[in-house]
This record gives structure tokens, sequence and C-alpha cells, in this order.
């Protein structure tokens, strides 16, 4: 049997560590030749050094696999259009792209300055655009192409201080089920995971209660490795007909995610007032209300 993605090239940004690295390091092993991209930048997004990519790279060579380095901004169009044209200049094509890269500027929404939330939403957002559209060009060429996105509970569901963060993940999946109903006439797939698992950016998590640390703790369980395969199934051949999806994972747990559509309605046929509203329509929806929660209210149980 061959590997799943043999024959492939895949683009994987903010590869140098955690999930990225992980989901390169499993595609070069299914066959993949990869293109490592990471800023090499701190959590916060600053800095800049080749030697993440480059170690994951080395890592790939000396298991048999095919893969370059790339350090450039996923926040820049032109850079972005570069990692792509690496991939097609080194392996002769591109086959996919995965939008891992990320930062985090974490803060109450009182007390979130624009510059912090200006740098969120540029790297996820709009570095998902950027990686996207100028690997579409190509796609719509060879007319096939994946694109899978790491969206978030955050965004999904909600999350304390996180209104950058929450807001720029949730666009990533209104992002992706847009780009799946665009290019599905050339063949192109755009999905999104929402991973649960420990890495760099989930490490700044607060822990001021006990709480807190209990629940930091049980991710700590949650490795990198096991949102790869997902990723890697997506990309693959095997996965041909799967566009506009989410998925979760979280350790062995693979959930799809229910995207907004209508729960009920209300009809007055004389049309509505605000005080008709408050009398009669608000009581017969408020049942139907999706209640204020954080994602790990409504993941509440432990990880199989």
């Amino acid at each position: 049997m061959g590997k799943t993605l043999d024959g492939k090239v895949v683009l994987v940004t903010g590869a140098g560590g955690g999930i990225g690295r992980e989901i390169a390091l499993m595609a070069a092993a299914e066959g993949a030749a990869i293109v490592v991209n990471d800023l090499g930048a701190t959590l916060k997004g600053t800095g800049h050094t080749l030697t993440a990519a480059q170690t994951v790279v080395d890592e790939i060579k000396a298991a048999g696999g095919d893969a370059i380095a790339d350090g450039g901004s996923v926040t820049d169009p032109d850079a972005a259009r570069a990692m792509v044209e690496a991939a097609v200049k080194e392996f002769g094509r591109i086959d996919a792209v995965v939008n891992n890269a990320g930062i985090l500027r974490d803060g109450f929404f009182h007390k979130m300055r624009y510059e912090d939330f200006d740098a969120v939403v540029k790297v996820h957002l709009y570095g998902a655009f950027n990686t996207s559209r100028a690997a579409t060009d190509y796609f719509r060429e060879q007319q096939s192409g994946a694109l899978v996105h790491m969206t978030s509970t955050s965004g999904l569901i909600g999350n304390y201080a996180q209104a950058n963060y929450s807001a720029a993940k949730l666009g990533i999946a209104a992002f992706s089920n847009s780009l799946a109903l665009d290019l599905k006439r050339w063949n192109v797939r755009s999905n999104c995971i929402a991973p649960f698992a420990w890495s760099r950016m989930i490490s700044s998590i607060k822990t001021e209660t006990p709480e807190q640390e209990a629940r930091v703790e049980k991710i700590k369980k949650m490795t990198p490795a096991k949102v790869a395969p997902m990723a890697c199934y997506l990309m693959s051949d095997q996965a041909a007909e799967i566009s506009g999806q989410i998925f979760a994972v979280r350790m062995n747990e693979i959930f799809l995610m229910s995207q907004p559509r209508p729960v009920r309605s209300v009809h007055s046929g004389d049309g509505w007032t605000a005080e008709s509203i408050a009398e009669h329509a608000i009581p017969a929806l408020k049942s139907h209300f999706t209640p204020l929660e954080v994602s790990a209210e409504v993941f509440s149980w432990d990880p199989i």
C-alpha cells in the first residue's frame, strides 16, 4: 500500500514547533515534500530566525524525506507568494497548504490595545488569506488542491481575554467555507481543524486559580501529534469529497463541529415593534438561545 501523500507537495506555516511541526513530520513520513515555514518569532510575534524551520527540515531529511525551510512572514503577501513559489520551484508543484502560523496577545478587552488586536488578526486571518490566495493560482491551473486551516474553539465557542484571537479564528472558519464554495469548480477543498493540544501558544494560558491550573494540566496531556493525522487525511485524495467542514481533534476524539443555521423562528403578520418583540418574540425564542460559555464548559469531560 502506498503512502497517503505520495508525490504531493505541502506548505505548512508555523511549522517550527508544536502542531505545525508534527503535521510537517507526519506529512513527510506519508510521502509529501514539505516547505517548512516558520518566522522563528516569539509567542507575541517578535524576532526572526530560520533555526526552528531548518531544524524540522533536518529531521525530515534524516528520516529520508524531502523538505526546504522558509522564514517568511505570512502577514506579507509577497512573502506568502514566495513560499508557494519556492515549493513549485523546488518540487515542481503545490498540492496543499496548512495555515497553522499564529501568535497570541491575550488580554481582557477593556485593556486590549489596537496593536494587539491588529497583530493577531494579521497573522491568523490575513496570513491564511495570503498563503491561500498565492496557492490558488496553481490549484486552479492543475485542477486540484487542499487547504487546511487551524481554527479554534476560542472562536467557535468563546474564551476569556481573547477577543483578538477569537475574532481571527472564527473569521478563518467563515473564510474557509467561502473558499470551499468559490473553488469547488476547480476541485479545490477547504476545511478547518480546531485542535486541542499543548503547544507554545497554549502555554501562555493564565493559571491564577486551582481550577485553571487543573485545566492546564489536562491540556498538557494532549500532544500535538494527535492533530497531525486529521490534517494529513484532509490533504489526501481520500478526502476528495470533503470540503467546507470544521473538525475538532482532542487526543483520540474527533468532533464534527456545527455551523450556524436557523434554530427557531417567529412570525408576525403585522410586522414587529420593539414592544411586541419583547412581549412575544423573545419569550418564544429564549429557550433556544445559545448559552454564554467558554470552550472548557462545553468540552467539560476529560479527553479520552
